[in-house]
């Protein structure tokens, strides 16, 4: 199974992984009845690595909520993802956001515009089940008969393909957005999802802080 070349010193260090030392250490155990100091010491390998057993990872929700905040809110980074954590109540710092952050492979290192970037599918989106679910919203264009420009928000249910909301208006900032949505949530409960595009008027602060009651 091993043969003498892993048994070299210095290279064996170098060599072998963790995983292939652990196969390593059993394979001396049981073929050469030797203790496990013994062994550890003839491969270099640490007794603590040995000993060593992955414990089950207790923040499956935090990664799935951090996963879902990644893919409604594609241009944000790992700083602004943390402080959306906070609002909802997660009491994690910033380094264990980072790290699950990485581990989940959720940083965009696309070339290209900022566009693009924006618009990349970090998690892909569950496909609703219900009504009411999963929303998208999105903005089209008209013009008048005296020249003016118009621009209409819709919101679209997913599953449903209702027509929830249609607002009109010359200009459509972020702040309207939110007092819209607002409108329609006195009317009916809110979606547990809704989809943009990467406007300026979804990727900003004022619907951020419309939408959170933050000032």
């Amino acid at each position: 199974m091993f043969g003498s070349a892993y048994f070299t010193g210095g290279d064996c260090k170098k060599a072998l992984k963790p995983m292939a030392k652990r196969e390593l250490l059993a394979w001396l155990i049981d073929r050469f009845k030797v203790s496990i100091r013994r062994s550890c010491l003839l491969i270099q390998f640490n007794k603590s690595t040995h000993y060593y057993r992955h414990r089950k990872d207790l923040q499956v929700a935090l990664r799935m909520r951090l996963r879902e905040l990644a893919e409604t809110r594609r241009r944000f980074g790992c700083k602004r993802l943390h402080v959306l954590l906070r609002r909802e109540g997660w009491k994690v710092n910033h380094k264990r956001v980072e790290r699950i952050y990485q581990e989940e492979g959720l940083k965009l290192r696309l070339k290209g515009t900022r566009r693009k970037r924006a618009a990349y599918v970090r998690v892909p989106l569950a496909i609703p089940n219900r009504s009411n679910e999963q929303w998208t919203m999105d903005f089209v264009a008209d013009q008048l008969a005296d020249g003016r420009r118009i621009r209409i928000l819709t919101v679209l249910d997913k599953f449903t393909r209702e027509c929830v909301l249609m607002e009109a208006d010359f200009s459509l900032t972020g702040r309207k957005v939110a007092r819209a949505l607002e409108k329609v949530g006195q009317e009916r409960p809110l979606p547990e999802v809704i989809t943009v595009d990467n406007g300026s008027e979804f990727a900003g602060k004022d619907l951020d802080n419309g939408c959170t009651g933050s000032a």
